[in-house]
């Protein structure tokens, strides 16, 4: 006898009696865990986003360096822990120092000794490779300074004349004079009266509109490099083999001419009358 086929009304009920299949079992577990990473990488971004200025910031450690220290060093004064000036207050210290310049064209990572052909490309593998050795939790960001150290004389090669903005002039030059108190306490003795007074006259008081007085007053002092005074040692050790080759050349000469004389002399005495 032929099997009895089962009725639709009969499909219909064991199908109503299963559980119902979710969609996400369709999915593996490998696509499961790449929306998670996904997810939570887009998060991590977000939540470590900097906001702080590489380009501002070495701004401002190059002033930093070419306005401040050599005075600084001069007066051997330790800037304290607490100053915004402290080359540890720059997160992006590290990376600068870690930047090879090879050649014209040619930058290399100090991490990974990956070649750029421009500076701009370099800093934008550290941002992409080597962010997490960057201390974000901080907060220290030298751009902040800025606007009391003069960032855009140094960044603008072709100076624009804008009108001044008193308000901004105002906020520039208090946060100036705090810099000088934090970092210059007036009570910590005669080297740090001294570099108050003239961190005061080098920065703060080109922060007016009446335009009289000029930022970095003092001027600059480029420190030695190591270069230099190995060029100079060297100078000073072949002087000595300078002036001795000029000696034994000279009394060479002369002691040709006096044989030459000599030489001179005998031939004429063996002259017959």
């Amino acid at each position: 006898m032929p099997e009895a086929q089962p009725s639709r009304r009969a499909l219909r009920r064991i199908s109503l009696a299963l559980p119902p299949i979710q969609p996400s079992l369709f999915f593996s577990a490998d696509f499961g865990c790449l929306f998670r990473g996904l997810k939570q990488d887009q998060g991590n971004i977000h939540e470590h986003e900097v906001h702080c200025s590489r380009e501002r910031s070495r701004a401002a450690s190059k002033i930093i360096e070419e306005y401040l220290m050599p005075f600084i060093e001069k007066e051997r004064y330790q800037l304290p822990n607490k100053c915004r000036l402290h080359p540890d207050y720059n997160f992006y210290g590290d990376q600068e120092q870690h930047k090879i310049h090879v050649d014209i064209n040619e930058w290399r990572c100090g991490y990974c000794r990956k070649s750029f052909y421009e500076e701009k490309y370099l800093d934008r593998h550290f941002d992409n490779r080597h962010y997490d050795l960057l201390n974000v939790s901080q907060g220290k960001c030298l751009a902040d300074l800025c606007g009391a150290l003069h960032c855009d004389l140094v960044m603008d090669s072709v100076q624009k004349k804008t009108k001044c903005n008193p308000a901004a002039a105002v906020r520039n030059k208090h946060l100036c004079e705090s810099l000088a108190d934090s970092c210059f306490p007036v009570k910590e003795g005669p080297s740090s009266s001294r570099l108050h007074e003239f961190f005061l006259r080098q920065f703060c008081d080109a922060h007016t509109c009446n335009g009289r007085q000029k930022p970095f007053s003092k001027g600059r002092r480029k420190r030695r490099s190591i270069f230099f005074i190995a060029m100079s040692i060297l100078v000073l050790l072949l002087l000595p083999l300078f002036y001795l080759f000029v000696y034994l050349y000279q009394r060479g000469i002369r002691r040709g001419t006096q044989d030459l004389r000599r030489v001179t002399e005998s031939t004429r005495k063996k002259k017959p009358s």
